[in-house]
Parts: C-alpha cells; structure tokens; sequence
C-alpha cells in the first residue's frame, strides 16, 4: 500500500467514526475493492448531483463525497481528498467546539 492509498484509508476510517452506523458500514462496503464495480457509478452520480445542487433534492455535499469514492479507484486524487477531508473534520471538530461553548 503505498502513501497515498495510506492517507485515504485514515480518511475514510475517520469519516466512518463520525457518521451513523449504517453509512459507516454502506461506506465500508463502496470502498472495499470488490465493490469497485458499484463505487464509481455511485462516485460519479454523485458528482453529477453535486453539479447540479441548485434542485431541491441533490446539494453541493454530493461533490466531495463522490470525488471521495472516485479517489479510491484514481491515484492521483487519493492525496488532495484525503487532505480535504482530514481538513474538512478539523474545521467540522471546531465548529463544533465553538458551538458547545457559546450555549
């Protein structure tokens, strides 16, 4: 496993710790290599629903999460995405922080 696959890997893990179990074990299951015939149709519907967040239904938050699950199967996205999302948490952790002292 070189570095890059090392990284997204820690990623993953962390966003799994923080989601509800079952899309912890849905997200397990999409990055499994086996399942790499369901991750990129999934990584790249979601990318076009993220292109198109202005319809009520599909938001901006469907980008990063099928940039995400294409990054497992394209090397050279497997760094940048793991440091989105390991930024992406730390801002998250300190908003909440910040949350939790104002009340």
């Amino acid at each position: 496993m070189n570095k890059g696959q090392h990284e997204l890997r820690v990623a993953f893990k962390r966003i799994e710790r923080e989601v509800p179990k079952g899309l912890a074990s849905t997200l397990r299951w999409l990055r499994h290599p086996a399942s790499r015939w369901a991750r990129i149709p999934v990584g790249l519907l979601l990318i076009l629903g993220g292109v198109f967040s202005l319809l009520p239904v599909l938001g901006l938050w469907m980008l990063p999460l099928g940039l995400l699950l294409i990054s497992a199967d394209i090397a050279p996205l497997r760094k940048p995405m793991a440091r989105f999302v390991h930024a992406s948490m730390n801002l998250w952790g300190r908003l909440q922080r910040w949350w939790h002292r104002r009340n």
